[in-house]
């Protein structure tokens, strides 16, 4: 008897043991978006930097990598299960944050970088942005969500009046950063304007016609975060291993674009097929104002804008409220 006894004990805990080595996910769906922003996870997904991560700690882990235009169809994707890891905007992430807290509670893992967003337009009588009329449209990420429909409806606000943050609204079509970049290039589109991101905003400056009508920096006041990674706390609490590879992979890269840009440069125009030039990407990534880093800057002005304009039903005490405690160490804002 006694040794029936001890040979249930034993395949209890062998079956415990099973159990534990199984817990953390052997495949995961990692999103990213277009642009210069989104380099440190095209070189994590060129390098495998995850699954080189989480290997040495036991963990192999089979990643998947996809491109979507906006951070509102991530934001669905991770809610569904369908994805573990998704990256975008400040407003998709303080969105989302709001939404599930208390229950899925999504926050953020780190930022990815600060960088500057320009309006551009190819209309020649839209001096600021109270110029723009019934006849133009402006191509962003997503309309009202993305940090680039955020960002025009608190430009909007200073310009128009108090309550008047939507004013534009109604002129935004949402777009992938190429195909409104294309829309606006081509002239024969009814997109007259386009709020993007690095290098697409660049390389539309190089084209005789177009001029910026807005910066984002002059809006928030100075540098702020422009794209974040974010996940949920149950996925977090259930593969802690896989959490950890991935920050050491995000570490791992962003190290890399600051040793040695010409290199990062390099890398991004062979991972995203750009027909820029090295010389271009490497003036972008050494413009001062482009800074690769996974330190929160002025998250917290979108948070207070986002609350006071009904976005959002809850409201951030601290931007600490926002991402998990991996970070909470740094001097951000």
């Amino acid at each position: 008897m006694r040794n029936l006894v001890v040979g249930a004990a034993l395949a209890a805990a062998l079956a415990f043991t099973s159990f534990a080595v199984r817990a953390e996910m052997s495949e995961i769906n990692v999103a990213q978006q277009y642009g210069i922003g989104y380099l440190p996870l095209m070189l994590m997904e060129e390098q495998k930097l995850i699954e080189k991560y989480a290997k040495a700690v036991g963990v192999d882990v089979k990643v998947n990598w996809a491109k979507f235009a906006g951070g509102n169809v991530m934001n669905d994707a991770l809610l569904s299960g369908s994805l573990q890891f998704a990256s975008g905007g400040v407003g998709p992430l303080i969105t989302i944050w709001a939404k599930t807290k208390g229950n899925l509670d999504v926050k953020a893992v780190a930022t990815l970088d600060s960088m500057p967003l320009y309006l551009n337009t190819r209309n020649p009588n839209v001096k600021t942005i109270k110029d723009f009329t019934d006849k133009d449209r402006i191509a962003l990420p997503a309309v009202k969500v993305s940090v680039q429909a955020i960002t025009l409806q608190m430009a909007a606000e200073k310009a128009f009046g108090e309550g008047q943050q939507g004013k534009l609204d109604p002129l935004t079509v949402t777009m992938s950063h190429p195909d409104g970049q294309t829309a606006l290039l081509s002239g024969q589109s009814e997109i007259t304007a386009h709020f993007s991101s690095p290098p697409f905003q660049y390389q539309q400056l190089k084209r005789p016609g177009v001029h910026t009508v807005l910066n984002s920096n002059d809006v928030l006041g100075g540098p702020a975060t422009f794209n974040l990674v974010w996940t949920t706390t149950k996925f977090r609490n259930g593969n802690p291993k896989l959490y950890d590879a991935f920050v050491k992979a995000l570490d791992d890269t962003i190290a890399q674009i600051n040793k040695d840009k010409k290199a990062a440069a390099e890398a991004y125009l062979r991972i995203s097929k750009d027909k820029d030039t090295v010389a271009d990407i490497l003036a972008m990534l050494n413009d001062p104002q482009i800074i690769y880093t996974t330190v929160p800057l002025n998250v917290m002005k979108y948070a207070d804008f986002m609350a006071k304009i009904g976005m959002i039903k809850v409201k951030p005490d601290s931007w600490k409220n926002l991402f998990f405690p991996n970070i909470h160490g740094a001097t951000g804002s």
